[in-house]
Formats: structure tokens, C-alpha cells, sequence
């Protein structure tokens, strides 16, 4: 099945005021559109961008069960894969920022401190959302869609896992194995459920596939296939920490 992609170890944040180093997200940008017949003015409130925290270089950083709570594990500031580690924030309690990690919480959320001196912030305005009933993938920005794609998802048995994911990592697919096609999209998220036998690791990604038939069907391990041509697209345009999410 080729070189394998191993383990390790996005609901918008709506108005976000991080303390010390931490951005606040803005609720709107007001764009003034034509005015009505009725001599009011209309306007178009842009949705408030995503989050995203890089883990600084140095000391590794907690990744909590909850605020305050137990440590799951340490990451540093480097991918085992080589990349800048980027969390996408899913949601904020006080200096607690929801955030989500391979490998770690069983693809539900795990906590970072705002606090720790740890992260630095950017934003983006894209989202990946894949339809698993629909079979499509979808590049939105502000909410507006970008580009609409056909995709293969996980077989019966082997589903695709739902919820909010990330884009961890941007890889050369034949680096790994011509089955990958020409680009891996590695994602926060992981397979619970790997077919009997299974020996190719339990990361989801999105990536190639050497057979075009695979589009609109239900045929991988888990993972979400996409065209060549749509992958390189997706590697341009979106960064590190792209939300992705998945559902149903």
C-alpha cells in the first residue's frame, strides 16, 4: 500500500480576545453595498476569520483533556512530517483555546493556554467542508464557495470520521507512495476504525489516487480522495491550519 503516514502525538471563533500575545478576531468588516429604493443603507457583514496558532520554538507545549486539566501529551513546534505546526482554534474558554491534534483526544478537542507565551496567531478566511452524503468538497471563503470538487470518501466499515478538523501538513505524494497521487494533505484527524489488515497508519489526509473511478464513491480506508489537478489547487491556496470539516 506504499509508505505509510503515521500517527502522532471548525466552528469559527466568533469574537475571540486573546491576552498577551493573542489576536482578537474582529466580528465584521462592514462593506457598503448599493442603497435600496428606500433611501436606507445596506450592509454585508463579512464573517470573522479563523484562528490560527503556531507553536513558538522552544519549550514543548501541553495539550490538555480540558481547561486546566490533565496533560495528553507535549508538541513542539515541528510536524513529524517537518511543518510548522499550526492549530486551527475551534473555540475559547477564558485563556483556554480549543484546538485540535492528530493523534492526540481521539479527534475531539484538546486545550491549549493562551497564557503560556507559547503561540503565535495568524488568520485565514478559507474553510474545506466535505460532505460525506454528497461526496463533494468544498473551499469556502467568508463563507462564500470557492471551489466545488467530487471526492472518494471511507468505504462502509471504514468510514471517514466527522468533525472539525485541520490541515497539519503539505506533502509530496510520491515521496510516500504513487497511490497518493501528486499531493498529501495531512489532517488533524485519525481512523478508529482501519479495515482488517490494515497496515498503511490511522492518519486521515486528503490525497490522490491512481484510479479516477474512486470520484463520488465510497471506495478508501478513510481517507478523502481528490483529482491531481484539484489537490495542486488546494495546496496554492490554502495554508497551515486550514479548518476542515466533515460531516455527514
Amino acid at each position: 500500500m506504499g509508505r505509510p503516514l503515521p500517527s502522532v502525538a471548525a466552528l469559527a471563533v466568533a469574537a475571540i480576545v486573546f491576552c498577551a500575545s493573542a489576536p482578537s478576531t474582529a466580528v465584521g468588516r462592514v462593506v457598503r453595498d448599493h442603497s435600496p429604493p428606500d433611501g436606507w443603507s445596506r450592509v454585508q457583514i463579512r464573517p470573522p476569520a479563523h484562528v490560527i496558532a503556531y507553536v513558538r520554538q522552544g519549550r514543548p507545549l501541553p495539550l490538555r483533556a480540558r481547561p486546566f486539566g490533565r496533560v495528553l501529551a507535549q508538541v513542539g513546534s515541528i510536524t513529524q512530517f517537518g511543518s510548522r505546526r499550526a492549530l486551527s482554534v475551534v473555540t475559547r474558554r477564558g485563556r483556554w483555546l480549543g484546538v485540535t491534534e492528530a493523534g492526540v483526544g481521539n479527534n475531539r478537542l484538546v486545550w491549549v493556554d493562551a497564557h503560556a507565551g507559547r503561540l503565535s496567531y495568524t488568520r485565514t478566511r478559507l474553510e474545506v467542508d466535505v460532505s460525506l452524503s454528497t461526496r463533494t468538497l468544498v473551499l469556502r471563503r467568508d463563507g462564500h464557495v470557492v471551489r466545488r470538487m467530487r471526492v472518494g470518501i471511507g468505504r462502509p466499515g471504514s468510514p471517514t470520521p466527522t468533525g472539525r478538523f485541520s490541515v497539519t501538513d503539505k506533502l509530496n505524494g510520491p515521496a510516500y507512495s504513487a497511490f497518493y497521487g501528486c499531493c498529501i494533505l495531512a489532517l488533524s484527524a485519525t481512523q478508529p476504525n482501519l479495515p482488517a489488515g490494515w497496515s498503511g497508519g490511522n492518519r486521515i489526509a486528503i490525497h490522490g489516487t491512481p484510479s479516477s473511478s474512486d470520484f463520488g464513491r465510497a471506495v478508501s480506508a478513510g481517507c478523502v480522495h481528490a483529482s491531481d489537478a484539484e489537490l495542486r489547487y488546494l495546496m496554492r491556496t490554502i495554508p497551515l491550519g486550514t479548518p476542515v470539516v466533515i460531516k455527514r
